[in-house]
């Protein structure tokens, strides 16, 4: 088995392009196969370097590696020469129409309840009227001839599969300005670098049909790639989940704090009947099977993906999250706060509530209780007696109990009404700290 992951580096990954990537690594990984990273950049304009390095970024953040990588801009002479043999077969040929001619005769087309489709004009050019053309100073883009027939394949996915190529134009394989289209190189690497199997988007099922023909064209021999395509992520509401929202980039996910596990757990159970569970790649493999994804697009709901990564790191370990803690946070503290935690970044808060200065809000109306508190500190140390011991006391002299006595005391020690459990908390706030904060409370 040889996959690949082709992405461009034209913009940051989003989920829908990482659902891919982990889709065909976990197919390789599983199957004891080879995942290439190869990057289609042959659109100069907006290929950019900072991309292509996002890119491999966000793909080794996810835990994803591969075994060989190629820029497709390394490879121009393999598509000119991939290209002629299409010449010499009589399967690529010149055309001269210009944008506004060919939208002329698509028009028309409509007009006479015809499909808008290229009506092969370019067919009819003589040889010394292409020569004639070119020296008069035009350039021609090259369309690849369709076969008159319908292309099928079993799915990976989807199942039984077919595109009646005659109800399709033509594809322009090369612009006039000499570049190439996806459509063409694509073909060319997949069938040069001995790919066996091809997982994309559905939104490709049209182009496989295409390509599988240009491939058939280029080979001259039937198709031997498998060919898998993945229904859609919609949005939660069930809209399209657009690319181009950074809500749904990996890198706004990494800078939120998101849990990687968390990601590549979710994505590997959206269009399955599976309940996803956080785990790095290495632990989704074996249990990976394509053929358990839906024919129906997949809804990323952001909130279920929250809750994931908060079981996730609810049950992390110290050791695991050791170097991404602040500097002098100790096993105590993590164990103390984790539980609750959305996100990891949240933990440099209750750090700096633990071990530094924080602004306390005066209580003015609760300075008899919390004078009683003060009054009734208990020595160090303290451990996790400390905190039921403690305001058994202090509820017992102010006669209070519940919400009316734990609420003030959150709110002088932390300045905030909702936190981890001061059992545990208390004793990394420590006795001096804790006075200094009901004093300032008590106003």
């Amino acid at each position: 088995m040889k996959v690949r992951f082709a992405p461009s580096p034209t913009g940051w990954l989003h989920v829908g392009n990482a659902r891919i990537a982990l889709a065909n690594w976990l197919e390789a990984r599983k199957r004891g196969g080879t995942f290439i990273l190869r990057l289609d950049d042959t659109d100069t304009e907006r290929s950019k370097p900072e991309f292509a390095q996002g890119i491999e970024e966000d793909l080794r953040w996810l835990g994803l590696d591969w075994d060989e990588s190629f820029r497709q801009s390394d490879r121009i002479e393999r598509y000119v020469a991939a290209a002629e043999v299409l010449k010499k077969k009589g399967l690529l040929y010149p055309c001269l129409e210009t944008e506004e001619e060919l939208n002329y005769k698509r028009e028309m087309r409509r007009k006479q309840g015809r499909a808008p489709i290229y009506d092969r004009g370019a067919l009819k050019m003589t040889a010394e009227q292409l020569a004639r053309a070119i020296e008069n100073g035009k350039s021609p883009h090259w369309r690849f001839k369709l076969n008159t027939r319908t292309v099928t394949w079993q799915d990976g996915v989807l199942g039984a599969r077919n595109v009646k190529l005659p109800s399709l134009s033509d594809p322009v394989l090369i612009r006039a300005d000499g570049s190439f289209l996806y459509t063409f190189t694509s073909v060319v690497d997949d069938l040069e670098t001995g790919i066996t199997h091809v997982i994309r988007g559905e939104d490709h099922v049209t182009n496989t049909g295409i390509q599988i023909d240009i491939l058939e064209g280029l080979s001259g021999r039937p198709n031997r790639i498998h060919f898998a395509h993945m229904p859609l992520l919609t949005d939660s509401e069930g809209g399209a989940l657009s690319k181009r929202l950074g809500s749904v980039s990996l890198r706004q996910f990494r800078r939120d704090g998101i849990e990687p596990a968390a990601l590549t757990g979710y994505l590997a159970a959206l269009g399955t009947s599976n309940d996803p569970v956080a785990a790095s790649p290495r632990d989704l493999a074996q249990g990976w099977d394509i053929t358990r994804v839906s024919h129906s697009p997949a809804r990323f709901d952001t909130k279920q993906l929250l809750a994931l990564n908060r079981r996730h790191l609810h049950a992390l370990p110290f050791e695991a999250v050791r170097e991404r803690l602040p500097d002098g946070a100790d096993e105590p503290f993590w164990l103390a706060v984790r539980g609750n935690l959305d996100l990891l970044a949240e933990v440099r808060d209750w750090h700096e509530i633990a071990r530094g200065e924080i602004t306390v809000a005066p209580q003015p109306e609760e300075a008899a209780l919390l004078q009683a508190a003060l009054q009734s500190l208990p020595p160090e140390p303290w451990d996790e007696t400390s905190w039921p011991t403690w305001t058994a006391a202090v509820g017992q002299a102010a006669q209070r109990k519940g919400k009316a006595l734990f609420l003030p005391l959150r709110r002088a020690l932390t300045g905030e009404d909702h936190g981890p459990d001061l059992k545990t908390f208390l004793p990394l706030i420590g006795r001096a700290r804790a006075a200094s904060r009901l004093q300032r409370a008590i106003g």
